[in-house]
């Protein structure tokens, strides 16, 4: 009975094979172009080691989008958002994608956040990531002298951190430290440039939120009071000074592109136009465009029009 089923079971296999080879098949076949470029992605990458409160060592990690090129790609490095508290190194991956198809080698990074760490610590982990990319650019196929710096909000902040203090040595600590952290490029989508001046223009209530020391930019700067000075952001007026891009722009600073949501209302747009300006008023290479309609993130962020505006400056200023 047993011998009798598998000769059975042979015989319906026999008889259906032409329907899984394709002998007799009314499939379509199909060609393709090249058009788009293969892209791998290389997760959990880790470019630093630093000290955090109670922790001697602790591993920041880079994603990384890389285009299968023969030819080294020029990278961007992207910097998250989050409010100074988080550093999700997982966000816009759309955005990333789409750079990452035009053949740029894109890594995410996290990096330390308050109140764990305080300013200029984050700003140093964004260096020490350009110095990895730079330590490993035959590894990831990129050429270490195209490298750009890109982020959204607090991530916009601190690309446009790197992007005015190319050249300032009081940054760069940890590995690598025979590479440069410099940017031939910088992208600030919606991110901050006066840490003193984040309330202004937003109604009463909200704020006032600003001048409390358990706001976001209070812990950046000061700490909680258990571990800094403590206090708001108008509370340690150098400290705070220290803590902002407009305070470091100069006439050689790297090309930059600022895109804001003209309907923001957590980070008002007059964040990004006052560096800006400050930038031009230095004869710098600056390009500022308002979306409209656009908050602080969401789906306008991701459509052909804006993607078109980031991979062209990129374009422009990495592909000479």
């Amino acid at each position: 009975m047993k011998s009798m089923l598998s000769l059975l079971m042979m015989t319906i296999m026999v008889l259906t094979l032409p329907l899984f080879t394709g002998a007799n098949s009314h499939s379509e076949k199909i060609g393709v172009s090249d058009t788009v470029t293969h892209v791998e992605a290389i997760s959990g990458v880790v470019y630093s080691q630093p000290e955090i409160y109670g922790y001697a060592s602790v591993p920041l990690e880079m994603d990384i989008l890389e285009p299968q090129k023969e030819e080294a790609s020029p990278a961007v490095l992207f910097v998250p958002g989050g409010g100074f508290m988080s550093a999700n190194n997982e966000k816009s991956v759309q955005q990333r994608m789409e750079i990452a198809e035009e053949g740029y080698v894109v890594a995410s990074m996290e990096y330390r956040i308050t109140p764990q760490s305080t300013f200029p610590d984050p700003l140093k982990d964004v260096k020490s990531a350009i110095r990895f990319l730079r330590a490993n650019a035959e590894k990831f196929n990129i050429d270490p002298e195209r490298i750009a710096v890109m982020g959204s909000s607090a991530g916009g902040y601190l690309s446009a951190f790197a992007g005015v203090t190319n050249g300032v040595d009081e940054f760069d600590t940890g590995e690598h430290l025979n590479e440069s952290s410099d940017v031939q490029a910088v992208i600030d989508l919606y991110g901050l440039s006066d840490l003193t001046k984040v309330g202004d223009g937003k109604p009463e209530e909200a704020a006032s939120l600003h001048d409390s020391a358990s706001a976001p930019e209070g812990m950046w700067v000061n700490g909680p009071a258990v571990f800094g000075p403590g206090g708001s952001i108008h509370d340690n007026p150098e400290l705070a000074d220290e803590a902002n891009p407009i305070s470091y722009v100069s006439e050689t600073d790297t090309p930059f592109l600022f895109l804001h949501g003209d309907s923001d209302e957590l980070v008002l747009p007059s964040q990004t136009e006052i560096l800006h300006e400050a930038l031009l008023s230095q004869g710098a290479d600056s390009t500022r465009y308002l979306i409209e309609g656009a908050g602080h993130g969401g789906m306008e962020w991701v459509q052909p029009e804006v993607i078109d505006i980031l991979t062209d400056f990129l374009d422009e200023k990495l592909k000479y």
